[in-house]
């Protein structure tokens, strides 16, 4: 499995096809990893990223960054994010650099239309989190 076949996959994909009822537009991004962006249409402000290792695929989303937090309310957003790690179907929460994160991980076994199924959930879990977590953000 590599980007290139799950870009191909998404954008071949018409909204009224997929089981998830979404369509995709996927741009790659050069760089020393290969990584592809993609873009849920009507969603386009939080893209999902995917790259692939050697037996992993992983997908992650970019939520708020450090200066985002309410200061005051940084440990209570926290223990927020702890809490609801586990209900948050095939999501979990981690910091890259400054930035807050989603994300999710298949096998590079994984069929496409699983790694769909990833990508759409990862974007519904990254919008109910912006909105659950809107209380503790500027």
């Amino acid at each position: 499995m590599n980007i290139h076949k799950i870009a191909t996959h998404l954008n071949q994909l018409v909204a009224h096809k997929t089981g998830a009822g979404c369509s995709f537009d996927c741009t790659p991004l050069g760089g020393n990893i290969d990584v592809l962006q993609v873009n849920i249409f009507g969603r386009e402000e939080i893209p999902i990223f995917i790259s692939v290792s050697d037996n992993q695929i992983h997908c992650i989303a970019y939520l708020w960054g450090e200066d985002e937090i309410k200061k005051e309310q940084k440990v209570k957003m926290l223990e927020a994010m702890l809490e609801m790690n586990i209900p948050i179907p095939l999501s979990c929460f981690a910091k890259v650099d400054d930035k807050y994160v989603i994300f999710g991980k298949l096998s590079t076994n994984s069929s496409l239309e699983d790694i769909e199924l990833e990508i759409v959930t990862l974007s519904d879990n990254s919008i109910e989190i912006i909105s659950e977590m809107q209380f503790y953000l500027n």
